[in-house]
């Protein structure tokens, strides 16, 4: 269904920490949250559509990319922090990148992430996806407010369809 069922969310960076469970219940249109840090319970409504950080990866992964151009939108309704937030993805097209494995045609894109909390700017987040039927992340950088960060796939396995 792609519908996410649980979701932890474990921090523990400098000091900063951050230590909630989610349970999704769909037929009753509920997110149960857990707060271990503040010993607190909650319920919120979310859509039958909506997805957590981690799920949001697999639902992008079982997309159809094939008629979208260049500038176009995709939203995502995510569950995070006891809200629906919306997350926007624009298309800013199709790169073939060199990667440990060779050359490999991509779909880039930049999720509107949330300035201020870890990053510098909204559009500081790039993604390349594989262009194929895998959809696997090949590579992210994205500038943070004490740097930047970049990864790249090193490994992969278990993949359905054959990688390029």
């Amino acid at each position: 269904t792609l519908q996410p069922k649980h979701f932890v969310r474990k921090i523990n960076e400098g000091g900063y920490t951050k230590n909630k469970e989610v349970s999704f219940d769909f037929k009753e249109q509920q997110a149960k949250v857990i707060n271990h840090k503040k010993n607190t319970e909650g319920s919120f409504f979310i859509q039958n559509n909506v997805q957590d950080m981690l799920s949001s990866f697999y639902y992008m992964r079982n997309y159809d990319f094939s008629d979208l151009k260049e500038n176009d939108v995709i939203e995502i309704n995510m569950f995070f922090d006891e809200a629906m937030n919306r997350i926007d993805l624009k298309i800013l097209g199709r790169e073939t990148i060199k990667t440990k494995f060779g050359e490999i045609k991509t779909i880039k894109l930049m999720p509107y992430v949330q300035k201020g909390r870890v990053f510098k700017d909204e559009e500081n987040v790039t993604l390349w996806i594989t262009d194929d039927q895998n959809k696997i992340p090949v590579k992210i950088k994205a500038s943070i407010l004490v740097g930047s960060v970049k990864a790249d796939l090193i490994e992969y396995n278990g993949l359905v369809h054959p990688f390029p």
